[in-house]
């Protein structure tokens, strides 16, 4: 069983909001709901418009909802400038194209290396998530864009995926965290696609920073985001512990892990925690934490151990 003192982060599924509107939420920020609510996705993906008049477009939506047809008809009399993406996953960066082909926009992201995973990455669902774009604006970490009346900045904040990217409105002080950090939920990290290590120096880095709201990809804004970034760090060096513990007690595999782990799980979501202690276990063996008892390629249906007992 679990340690009973492991206390998840003080998440929160309260969210107000409408589908099929687009709402004003703060000064210079609307936000359109996607219908598209699921396991993963929450209440649906947020879709953010900043500024007024000529405005930017953050994370258009997935290629099969009718979110663009809302934002269109809400924007008469508006034009967007710029598509923004915080990374390529097909609920953020599916509808960019055709967001694309309606406005003329330039599209601006992160490109992904040649040696990013792409199609073969599988998500929790088993199925493949990763919806390349290509980039009219290749941004990479501190690159600046802006429009009249808004400008962000592009923070590479890798660990959910390669190519993530939060953005910073410096003249409001506010961050568009997408799947990095969610007041609903931890964010899914599953290898090879997403990376521990990377993860957690992602949290270590925004500790340092003093931005006073997030506006994340799913779910409500989170407020003192500082303090809540501090206990998601906590969370996941204690589930670090839990496998720690669980491999002291003679567990070597993934799926013996997993029931004592996380006791009580949802079946549709052994998946999700199999792949958060495989990226687990591939960070700890980056430290030297732990090692695959079988030479090669760490994966799924390896036996681990605690370096110490080998």
């Amino acid at each position: 069983m679990s340690n009973p003192k492991h206390k998840t982060p003080p998440f929160s599924r309260d969210m107000d909001f409408r589908y099929g509107v687009l709402e004003c939420i703060a000064p210079g920020v609307r936000r359109l709901v996607c219908n598209n609510p699921g396991a993963f996705t929450f209440k649906g993906t947020n879709l953010y418009v900043i500024g007024e008049g000529k405005v930017a477009v953050i994370d258009p939506g997935p290629a099969s909802g009718d979110q663009l047809d809302v934002l269109c008809d809400a924007l008469k009399g508006e034009t967007i400038t710029h598509i923004l993406v915080t990374h390529c996953h097909a609920d953020h960066s599916g509808a960019a194209d055709a967001l694309k082909q309606r406005t003329g926009a330039p599209t601006c992201g992160m490109p992904r290396g040649a040696d990013a995973p792409t199609a073969s990455a599988k998500g929790p669902s088993g199925r493949s998530f990763v919806m390349p774009v290509a980039f009219d604006i290749a941004l990479q970490h501190g690159g600046h864009i802006h429009g009249e009346g808004w400008e962000a900045r592009a923070i590479h904040t890798p660990g959910h995926a390669p190519d993530h990217l939060c953005f910073f409105m410096p003249r409001e002080n506010i961050l568009f965290s997408g799947d990095h950090v969610m007041g609903w939920n931890t964010s899914v990290i599953a290898p090879p696609e997403g990376n521990m290590g990377d993860y957690m120096r992602s949290l270590d880095f925004l500790i340092e920073r003093s931005e006073a709201v997030y506006y994340p990809g799913h779910g409500a804004p989170i407020h003192m985001p500082q303090r809540f970034v501090k206990a998601l760090i906590f969370h996941r060096r204690w589930r670090e512990t839990e496998i720690v513990d669980a491999l002291r007690a003679g567990l070597t595999t993934i799926g013996e892990m997993v029931p004592r782990i996380y006791n009580g799980l949802d079946p549709s979501l052994v998946r999700a925690a199999a792949l958060s202690v495989f990226a687990h276990l591939e960070y700890m063996t980056e430290k030297g934490i732990a090692t695959a008892r079988m030479p090669g390629p760490l994966s799924m249906d390896q036996e681990f151990a605690l370096t110490e007992q080998r």
